[in-house]
């Protein structure tokens, strides 16, 4: 095992479990964080021997971090997050009351690392208050489940969580910013679709037929109800005259005339403009 040079100081590698070196590991905290909480120590002594510590366990650290690893986040970006654990752990360890330093601070490194998940898991920002409400609910709503026979009502949540139902409703709505759906994700069965990203930016056919729809649309609104009708049936419902003739009541001659009129009206207000 190797040394992690610290300036002045040289600590030594936590890698190695052999119980040798476990007691030598135990023997260094305990006077590093002699020093950490001495009165007569100087701050840069302070400084340096809580830096020490950090370096310390950094292989604590790793190992923590390892049980999360294939988990869509880099190892090394997880021993970043593990480490902000370690530091909150030096900074709150009490040696006086006799328990050991790593099995204080592993509890603290690993959840540290799975506030990390849960909050990447949010799309949207929300409080750390709905965020663990969410998680009661979801708990909460198992238990009842599986006592009651059927999904809980909100009032019965809100009972058993011991908070209003307001309350309950507010943390349920909140999980809807939960974990939303990559634009990569897709189906990843054969047959499946394609992902929302791959279909984004494909060319519309109609495209080029907006402007000329945009131009006629205040025109069509300037028609009597019954061309405007005609001009429905036909055009966007496909129908022929002699069916258009049989809906409206009217002779197949007749709405040909009509159509023949309402087209040169539009015609003549286009080329106009």
């Amino acid at each position: 095992m190797g040394l992690h040079d610290t300036g002045d100081s040289a600590v030594e590698d936590v890698g190695d479990e052999t119980p040798s070196n476990l007691e030598r590991v135990r023997a260094q905290s305990a006077e590093l964080f002699s020093t950490l909480h001495d009165p007569g120590s100087s701050e840069a002594e302070r400084g340096q021997a809580r830096h020490d510590l950090v370096h310390l366990h950094l292989p604590l650290v790793e190992h923590c971090a390892r049980r999360f690893r294939n988990r869509g986040e880099p190892f090394e970006d997880l021993v970043q997050v593990g480490t902000i654990g370690l530091i909150k752990a030096v900074d709150r360890f009490e040696p006086e009351r006799g328990l050991e330093f790593s099995t204080y601070a592993t509890p603290t490194v690993i959840g540290e690392v799975k506030r990390y998940f849960r909050d990447k898991g949010w799309a949207i920002r929300v409080p750390r208050r709905l965020q663990e409400l969410r998680m009661q609910i979801s708990t909460s709503t198992q238990e009842l489940t599986h006592q009651l026979g059927r999904s809980p009502t909100p009032r019965e949540l809100a009972d058993a969580l011991g908070c209003s139902v307001e309350e309950v409703m507010e943390g349920i709505e909140s999980s809807h910013a939960y974990a939303t759906l990559s634009l990569d994700a897709s189906n990843d069965s054969e047959d499946g679709a394609p992902s929302m990203l791959a279909m984004l930016g494909a060319e519309d056919s109609h495209i080029e037929h907006i402007e000329i729809r945009e131009s006629i649309r205040p025109m069509l609104e300037g028609l009597g109800e019954r061309e405007k009708r005609i001009l429905l049936l036909r055009f966007f419902k496909n129908m022929t005259q002699s069916q258009i003739a049989e809906e409206i009541g009217v002779s197949q001659m007749h709405v040909s005339r009509l159509l023949t009129r309402t087209l040169g009206q539009l015609r003549e207000s286009l080329e106009s403009d």
